[in-house]
């Protein structure tokens, strides 16, 4: 049997299927027409009033189309229900359901699945990233949504945990306040709508880009997107990305670095890396994912 070439090996694989849904995903605290921004509308010249938001609303898919709230991150679910009924109330938006999901149990319910195959749109809120994949993780319901958003249009969102639980790895836990020692950053799967990328949240309010150069040091073949506060990515054909909001997009890129101390030291021991290459890209900006196909038979 002849021996076959490298070049030829595509040949053997199915490629993954690039998906017609969409992306949001936001770096907490967006501007819902409120006021509550009041302090970065009198430092930023760029800022608008609830454009991350408006954009959200605008790029849904069809005609009255139906946006689908996901609480299940939050500990006050109440609370955020409440807020987002009436952010998306002032937008003349009111075809809004919520798929309020509090335990594993209740993610199991087959209804459930009647009302993800209602939606144009569905936004997952703030709270802990690691409520979102405990409970939904594996389930029948999120199976549907990445199914739909490969396959369908539709507009997935998400912000601050609901944006970080959007990507795989997912960082749910910092020991420390930089994360600077080994073994600081947690990180597990999240929900896999994009894979081989970190998001992380609240990126240069909270300081956080030493904990994702560490998340991307033990994971070089991933991109880091850390995403500032009423900042957010719209990401289509599951690799472009478009800036959106009043802050910066920060992009770190290992796939290139040169030297890491990680694999030698101990836990608790300071870490080192070198040419870890970063971007930092306001509103307006686009950045390509580089990704590479999943090579699964």
């Amino acid at each position: 049997m002849a021996k076959r070439k490298v070049s030829d090996r595509h040949e053997y694989h199915k490629e993954a299927p690039v998906p017609k849904g969409c992306i949001l995903a936001i770096g907490g605290k967006e501007s819902k027409g409120d006021g509550d921004l009041k302090d970065i509308q009198e430092r930023n010249k760029t800022f608008e009033s609830e454009e991350i938001l408006k954009f959200f609303v605008d790029k849904l898919p069809g005609d009255n189309p139906v946006v689908v709230l996901v609480p299940t991150a939050s500990a006050v679910p109440d609370e955020m229900i409440k807020m987002y009924q009436d952010a998306f109330a002032k937008l003349g938006h009111k075809h809004l359901e919520v798929l309020d999901i509090r335990t594993r149990l209740e993610a199991l319910n087959p209804a459930h699945l009647e009302v993800v195959e209602r939606a144009n749109g569905i936004f997952f809120t703030g709270g802990d990233q690691l409520r979102i994949t405990s409970i939904l993780g594996g389930t029948a319901v999120l199976e549907l949504m990445k199914e739909r958003y490969t396959y369908d249009d539709i507009l997935i969102a998400g912000t601050s945990a609901g944006a970080t639980a959007l990507s795989t790895p997912m960082i749910y836990e910092v020991k420390t306040k930089g994360g600077f020692l080994k073994g600081d950053v947690r990180i597990t799967t999240g929900l896999e709508f994009i894979k081989n990328v970190a998001i992380d949240t609240h990126f240069i309010e909270r300081g956080r880009i030493v904990r994702m150069a560490q998340a991307i040091t033990t994971n070089p073949g991933c991109i880091g997107i850390g995403l500032e506060e009423d900042t957010a990515i719209y990401v289509t054909e599951g690799r472009e990305l478009e800036v959106l909001g009043s802050g910066l997009l920060t992009i770190v890129d290992g796939m290139r670095l040169t030297s890491t101390n990680i694999s030698e030291i101990g836990s608790g021991e300071p870490f080192s890396v070198r040419d870890l290459k970063v971007h930092l890209l306001a509103g307006g900006e686009r950045y390509t994912i580089k990704t590479y196909d999943q090579l699964h038979l």
